[in-house]
């Protein structure tokens, strides 16, 4: 057979190695065989994504339902639709208002696929860095700096953040909302990694706290196929604009098997197997980062609130750094969901093994002991000077060049050390000597 795809994929299935990636129903068998069999299409009685009136609209109220919101959406072009779908009503909110210029105001470690947006809606965004305690991590968004940035501006509608981020890390969504909702700013939250944090032992999710929209990546930790997402709206001015934002962005043929997994993962969550099964786990996984701790490992942790089902363990400080890494977990049958040269991020859902944790809780045991604890000094770098916006940047004619010729030009791409860590350089900022690139970058003509 001259399938490289799905021989490879065969290939790997057979290996039984333990998932600690995305996605969330680890290739278990809650999802039914059967769902391939429903790859059906937009009919009289399958009902429409962007028009929705029956079926979906009623999964969609069901997913209302489970997370307490005004509406929520489902996407089958996962997280990145419903990011954009988030940002283009924030656009419209701004147009609404009155207001001439389309200034946002976006945490630094804001995903690709917004900045995209940026560019194809025109939006000029203003930064805010994570602070990061030691610099390992990428830090949290303090709703301090958004005050000041949002008294600075006062033209400016709207904030967007990332919590949880790729290392776990969650930043206070209560008191950021707080002030975003006494500036009249809406708090868009990009929790792609955060879904199952309303259904833990405590809810930590960012719409419970006090956002207005969140863009969920519901397969990354949830049982549901790859590419099902939500976009949650817990603000009655933008309900209504929802699925016509939804419908510039989204194909118009949208998977049926994945919005069917969407629909018995909510079933799941609703009935409470879910939380159980969730608040369960948080026992599992914090016993594994006890052992680390133990171990004078670094986690997040030690530095404020995480998200109690990831695992993101630094095990450059023990040694084993770069390649090495996977290597480490790869002798152990584990398949960790990043490996960035210094942490390992693992994603644990309630469809992992015993098994599963079991190697782990190995690995993690033969990590070598770190004699004593370390301190850190951390350097949070100026946001690069600003030539043009993202949109002039990206659309206009350029050239990719080597980090060594990049110095002086305004980039055109995005430049980020470990997706989605903080970029060293956004569209439309100059590249100056002090911004340390490692790979080739487009640059503007």
């Amino acid at each position: 057979m001259n399938t490289p795809i799905y021989s490879q994929l065969i290939k790997h299935q057979q290996e039984n190695r333990s998932s600690f990636h995305t996605p969330g129903h680890k290739c278990s068998d809650f999802l039914p065989k059967e769902l391939l069999r429903l790859d059906f299409t937009e009919l009289p009685d399958t009902d429409a994504l962007y028009e929705a009136e029956g079926i979906i609209l009623e999964t969609e109220k069901n997913l209302s339902r489970l997370f307490d919101t005004e509406r929520t959406v489902i996407s089958s072009g996962g997280c990145t639709l419903a990011i954009q779908t988030m940002i283009k009503l924030a656009f419209d909110r701004s147009v609404r208002m009155g207001h001439r210029t389309h200034r946002m105001l976006f945490a630094r470690n804001s995903h690709r696929s917004a900045v995209n947006t940026m560019a194809l809606l025109g939006i000029d965004p203003v930064w805010v860095y994570p602070k990061s305690e030691c610099g390992l991590f990428t830090g949290r968004t303090e709703a301090e700096d958004i005050e000041t940035i949002l008294n600075d501006n006062p033209d400016i509608s709207a904030v967007y953040l990332t919590s949880p981020n790729y290392y776990g890390e969650i930043s206070d969504i209560a008191a950021i909302s707080e002030v975003c909702h006494r500036k009249n700013a809406i708090l868009m939250v990009d929790n792609a990694h955060g879904s199952h944090l309303a259904f833990g032992g405590e809810n930590l999710h960012p719409i419970h706290l006090g956002a207005d929209m969140t863009a969920c990546s519901l397969h990354k930790t949830l049982p549901v196929l790859t590419g099902g997402a939500v976009c949650n709206i817990n603000h009655p001015d933008l309900v209504r604009y929802v699925k016509e934002s939804m419908s510039l962005f989204g194909s118009t043929s949208p998977s049926y098997p994945i919005m069917c997994s969407i629909d018995l993962c909510c079933d799941y969550l609703l009935n409470g197997s879910g939380k159980r099964d969730y608040t369960l786990l948080e026992e599992t996984t914090k016993h594994i980062k006890k052992i680390a701790e133990e171990k004078n490992l670094l986690l997040p942790e030690r530095f404020g609130l995480c998200d109690p089902l990831r695992i993101c363990i630094n095990t450059s400080l023990a040694g084993i750094s770069g390649k090495m890494q996977e290597q480490y977990f790869a002798e152990h049958h584990i398949d960790c969901e990043f490996c960035d040269g210094e942490n390992a991020v693992l994603i644990c859902t309630p469809f992992n093994s015993e098994e599963d944790f079991s190697r782990l809780e190995t690995a993690v045991r033969d990590l070598p002991v770190i004699a004593k604890r370390h301190s850190f000094s951390v350097h949070i770098p100026a946001v690069p000077e600003k030539i043009c916006t993202p949109r002039e940047a990206m659309l206009a004619p350029g050239e990719t060049v080597s980090p060594e010729n990049a110095a002086g030009r305004t980039a055109a791409d995005t430049a980020c050390p470990c997706p989605p860590g903080v970029p060293v350089i956004m569209p439309g900022e100059k590249i100056d000597e002090n911004i340390h690139l490692t790979q080739p970058i487009k640059v503007t003509l």
